[in-house]
């Protein structure tokens, strides 16, 4: 690198959107955080334009090359295929507006933010971003992200797997995971919350055939593996880091 090169061009810029909040952190290449993550309300309604203009200019100040983003819903091949959470005009709180998911559902994310930035920018779900930051390549890794809603990743020996995306799906009673384990819930009964989240996860370890299931995302921290002695797989807590760890393993 010529001296006069700013050291920031070589690291990788994370991105963790978040439904409350979007958090931003400098990575080495490896995945090592290089700083106290920064954080920025997620602004509401979120339409996609409002997103790309607060990221783009996020990412143009960061200084770097290459820029790593985790979606809160559903995304594959560069595209957003269900928006979970930021089709609530006001948050989790509200109810879907039709007309703002509809803008949200194919929206090429990754391109866009390619176009308005000039940089390498790489967009993937963010329970997938969470498991590249905590995988470690061996058996049957099950990914949950625990944050204002829910998301689940899966790689099996290294090789990551598309499952549904769960955040939206019913759990019971006609409610969905993300209104069951999502954080409004866990802040109105921490107790109750913990006895669904157990049972959540002695379902996806079975379904999936996990070996290992790593809990990450800010809700991670409020729950102690020794709750879940009982199942046949390994239980870890990766917490909220992990998704900003992740971001350097796209490139």
């Amino acid at each position: 690198m010529a001296a006069h090169e700013d050291p920031r061009l070589e690291q990788v810029l994370a991105v963790d959107v978040g439904a409350t909040t979007i958090k931003f952190c400098h990575t080495d290449c490896a995945g090592e955080m290089l700083e106290a993550p920064k954080r920025r309300a997620t602004p509401y309604p979120c339409s996609p334009t409002r997103l790309v203009d607060l990221l783009s200019a996020r990412i143009k100040k960061g200084g770097t090359r290459r820029v790593g983003v985790g979606f809160p819903g559903e995304f594959a091949n560069g595209h957003v295929v269900r928006p979970g959470n930021l089709s609530r005009p006001g948050g989790v709180t509200t109810e879907i507006d039709p007309e703002l998911a509809r803008q949200w559902t194919d929206f090429a994310l990754q391109d866009v933010l390619r176009t308005a930035t000039d940089r390498d920018v790489r967009v993937v779900n963010d329970a997938t971003l969470a498991a590249l930051g905590c995988c470690r390549g061996v058996g049957n890794e099950l990914v949950l992200a625990l944050g204002t809603g829910v998301g689940l990743a899966l790689e099996r020996n290294g090789v990551a797997h598309r499952i549904r995306d769960v955040g939206a799906a019913v759990f019971r009673d006609g409610r969905t995971f993300d209104q069951m384990l999502g954080e409004r819930a866990r802040s109105k009964d921490p107790a109750a919350w913990l006895v669904l989240l157990e049972e959540a996860i002695g379902a996806f370890a079975q379904e999936f055939e996990a070996t290992t299931v790593y809990l990450a995302g800010g809700n991670a921290k409020r729950v102690s593996p020794a709750r879940f002695t009982e199942l046949a797989c390994e239980v870890l807590v990766s917490g909220n880091e992990a998704l900003l760890r992740g971001a350097a393993k796209l490139f």
